[in-house]
C-alpha cells in the first residue's frame, strides 16, 4: 500500500472540510419506510395541483397506484369527483369491525405560487440546509405523504386495526368559490368516508418557538370562513379631466377605515385555556399578559399588547381583511369600477349576518356596494374527548416527552367544517411541526425541517395504531 505524501494528505484534508461544512460527510441512512416517505413527498410535490394550472386527479391517481403497489386491492381504492379535474382518492384499510371506522384525511391542491418569486422551483422538492422546500410542503402535502406511506406499511405489516382505517385526499380545500372534494362528498357519497371521527392532518400543527418545541396542539374547532366584495361603480371618463368622485379613491377610503377597525374580544373556554397553559411556557411581560387576558374584562392594554402578535389577534377576535383589488380599466381612463376581496374568519357563535352588517357599519358610505361572494361556511367544535386526548398525549409523552398537549381553536380554515357540520367530530392532529417564528403556510419558499418530516411520519404511524388497537 502506497503511503499518501504531503500534497496528498493536504488534498484529503481539504476534502474532508469541506464535505463537513456541506453537511456531507456524515449522512445517515434512511430507513426503507423513510426513503418510501420521502419518494411519495417528491412526487406530489412535483405534480401541480393548484387551481389555475394544476390538476388534482394526476395526484389521486399516483397515490391510488403507490397504493395498489402497497398491496392495497383495486377494489378498496376509489377515485372520485364531478369533473375530469380534481378528483379525490379514497382508500380502506380493512380491520376486524369491532369499531367504527376512522378517516383520515389531507388535502391535494395547493395556493398558487409564481416560480419567479421563489428562491426554489416551487413544484421541485428541493432539499438544502436541513429543509424541504415547494409549494404543499406544510400546508399539506406532508401529511399526504405520510398517511400514504403509513398505510402501506400497515399493510405490508399484516396490521389488522380493530376497525376499518379510511384514507381521504380531496382536491378543493383551497378554493375560494366551487367545489371543495369534502363537501362534494360528505353530500354525495358520504357512505364512502363516513366514519365515528377524523383525524385531520391540515390543522393541529405541533409548535415550536425559539428554535424549542413547545406544543401538541390538537385542533377541535376552527373559525368560520366567508368572503365579500366590495364594490364602487363610476361614469369613468378622460383622465385628463379627473373629478373628486374617483371609484379607486372612494373604495380605498373604505379600506382605510376597514384596516382601523377591529372587531371585539371574545373567549371560549377553548382559547382561556390555550393562554392559560402557554403562559407557563412564557417569562417576563408576555407571560403575566397571557395570564391577565383570561380574567374578566381584561385590561385595554393587555390586548392591545397581545394583539400585536397576528396568531393571538386571530384568537381572541373575528377578522375582516382585504386580500385582492381590482380596478381601473385603462391607464388614460377614470375607473368605472374599484372592486375588493374581503376574507372574514369569524369566531364560533359570530354569524355571517353580525359580521356583514359590521363591514357595512365600518365602511360609512352608502356608495360602497356590499355583496357576499362565498357564504360562510362552519360548523360546531368537537367535543373535548377525553379518550381521544389521553390516547394523543401516550404517543407524545413517548416520541415528543415534556410537550404538552392541548385542545385548540384553529383560525385558519379546513376541511373539518364539512365533517363537523355533517356531524363528524373532527380532531386538527398534523405531525410535522410548525415554526412560529417562520410561518410560511401560503407563502414564498414553504418549507419544513428534514427531521421533522421524518419524525411526523413515525408520529402519525403510532397515533393510527393507538386509534386502532
Amino acid at each position: 500500500m502506497l503511503e499518501p505524501n504531503n500534497i496528498t494528505r493536504k488534498a484529503l484534508i481539504v476534502v474532508g472540510l469541506f464535505l463537513c461544512q456541506h453537511g456531507l460527510a456524515q449522512i445517515p441512512k434512511l430507513s426503507s419506510d423513510q426513503e418510501l416517505a420521502q419518494s411519495i413527498f417528491k412526487e406530489l410535490i412535483e405534480i401541480n395541483t393548484t387551481h389555475s394550472m394544476g390538476d388534482c386527479t394526476p395526484a389521486a391517481e399516483a397515490m391510488a397506484k403507490r397504493l395498489r403497489e402497497g398491496g392495497f386491492d383495486e377494489k378498496d381504492i376509489v377515485i372520485i369527483g364531478p369533473f375530469a379535474r380534481n378528483k379525490n382518492m379514497i382508500a380502506r384499510l380493512h380491520g376486524s369491525g369491532k369499531q367504527p371506522p376512522i378517516l383520515f384525511l389531507a388535502h391535494l391542491d395547493v395556493v398558487e405560487a409564481k416560480p419567479e418569486d421563489w428562491s426554489y422551483n416551487p413544484f421541485k422538492l428541493t432539499e438544502t440546509n436541513g429543509y424541504f422546500y415547494g409549494r404543499g410542503s406544510l400546508d399539506v402535502k406532508s401529511g399526504a405523504a405520510i398517511l400514504v406511506a403509513n398505510f402501506i406499511r400497515l399493510k405490508k405489516a399484516g396490521f389488522v386495526p380493530d376497525r376499518d382505517l379510511i384514507l381521504a385526499l380531496t382536491a378543493g380545500e383551497e378554493s375560494a368559490d366551487d367545489y371543495d372534494g369534502v363537501e362534494w362528498l360528505v353530500q354525495k357519497h358520504r357512505s364512502l368516508i363516513d366514519a365515528s371521527f377524523c383525524v385531520n392532518m391540515d390543522a393541529g400543527e405541533p409548535q415550536r418557538k425559539g428554535g424549542k418545541r413547545i406544543l401538541r396542539p390538537v385542533q377541535v374547532s376552527e373559525k368560520g370562513n366567508f368572503y365579500l366584495t366590495l364594490e364602487v361603480k363610476n361614469p369613468g371618463g378622460h383622465s385628463s379631466q379627473p373629478t373628486k368622485n374617483n371609484a379607486i379613491y372612494r373604495l380605498a377610503d373604505g379600506l382605510v377605515r376597514m384596516q382601523a377597525f377591529d372587531f371585539p374580544v371574545q373567549f371560549s373556554d377553548v382559547t382561556k385555556s390555550y393562554f392559560t397553559t402557554m403562559s407557563s411556557l412564557e417569562t417576563g411581560l408576555l407571560e403575566a399578559d397571557m395570564k391577565a387576558v383570561v380574567q374578566n374584562n381584561p385590561d385595554t392594554a393587555v390586548v392591545n399588547r397581545l394583539a400585536t402578535f397576528p396568531y393571538y389577534n386571530a384568537l381572541m377576535r373575528s377578522t375582516c381583511i382585504t386580500t385582492v383589488v381590482d380596478a381601473g380599466n385603462s391607464v388614460n381612463a377614470l375607473p368605472q369600477s374599484a372592486k375588493a376581496t374581503i376574507n372574514c374568519r369569524l369566531l364560533p357563535g359570530v354569524t355571517q349576518e353580525e359580521a356583514e352588517k359590521t363591514v357595512v357599519r365600518v365602511l360609512n358610505d352608502t356608495g360602497i356596494h356590499v355583496s357576499v361572494r362565498m357564504e360562510l361556511k362552519s360548523g360546531p367544535a368537537s367535543p373535548v374527548s377525553e379518550e381521544i386526548i389521553s390516547k394523543v398525549e401516550i404517543v407524545t409523552k413517548k416520541l415528543w416527552p415534556g410537550i404538552p398537549v392541548l385542545p385548540v381553536m384553529g383560525v385558519g380554515a379546513s376541511d373539518g367544517k364539512y365533517l363537523r357540520a355533517a356531524g363528524m367530530p373532527t380532531y386538527g392532529i398534523s405531525g410535522v411541526f410548525l415554526d412560529v417564528d417562520d410561518f410560511r403556510m401560503h407563502a414564498r419558499d414553504e418549507r419544513i425541517r428534514v427531521d421533522d418530516f421524518y419524525e411526523g411520519l413515525e408520529y402519525n404511524y403510532e397515533i393510527i395504531k393507538a386509534f386502532s388497537k
